[in-house]
């Protein structure tokens, strides 16, 4: 055997050990991101939520007909931008990406039920069965929720299920009790969820 053929083998079987295990370790990383469980859900902003939705519960219950909409419309703007900047800046401090891996999973969770939920907000406006949507926004936040929470840490899930369950009970309630079921489930709810994570995972 050619010693020198030896010697020049030796350096390319490094190289080849060297490309496969950084290989590897590219595919390690990206398996544990795509199972990995988005954390960067805001506590803070859940708490805040929570408190908006009180407030609204409490206007909507003494607002006329034409306006008890208006309420609840505002009240979810202000919850969706709380939410989002929550999001971001919890994202940002832990440096968990929201496009990628467990946040992007996370995001298409939420995604379809707010649109249904427009969607529905806008059809039962028209037909004039407002008495409806208290459970529809509760039943479908919930089911958006439940969604998303299957990539999110364990707490997130379990609101979902509560927000379904909340919903289900709104819709068939007796007229009257929609603001009470939105004040347990859009209040109590995020208020409960939001300090179990401030509390447990990170803020």
């Amino acid at each position: 055997m050619d010693p020198a053929r030896n010697l020049n083998a030796e350096p390319r079987a490094e190289i080849t050990l060297h490309d496969r295990a950084t290989d590897n370790l590219r595919f390690i990383r990206e398996t544990m991101e795509r199972s990995g469980s988005f954390t960067a859900v805001s506590g803070k902003a859940g708490i805040v939520m929570g408190v908006i939705a009180l407030v609204a519960a409490f206007l909507a219950s003494s607002a006329g007909p034409g306006r008890w909409g208006l309420v609840w419309l505002v009240a979810a703007g202000l919850s969706f931008v709380t939410a989002v900047t929550g999001i971001v800046a919890k994202s940002r401090r832990m440096n968990e990406p929201l496009l990628h891996g467990p946040g992007r999973k996370f995001l298409l969770g939420m995604l379809p039920s707010l649109i249904v939920g427009a969607l529905l907000t806008a059809t039962l406006y028209r037909a004039g069965e407002t008495w409806a949507m208290p459970g529809t926004w509760l039943a479908l936040y919930g089911t958006g929720v439940l969604a998303s929470g299957t990539f999110s840490v364990r707490v997130v899930p379990v609101m979902g299920a509560g927000f379904l369950a909340l919903g289900a009970g709104a819709l068939f309630a007796p007229l009257g009790y929609g603001d009470l079921f939105m004040a347990a489930g859009f209040g109590g709810l995020h208020l409960i969820g939001g300090g179990i994570i401030l509390r447990r995972h990170g803020g």
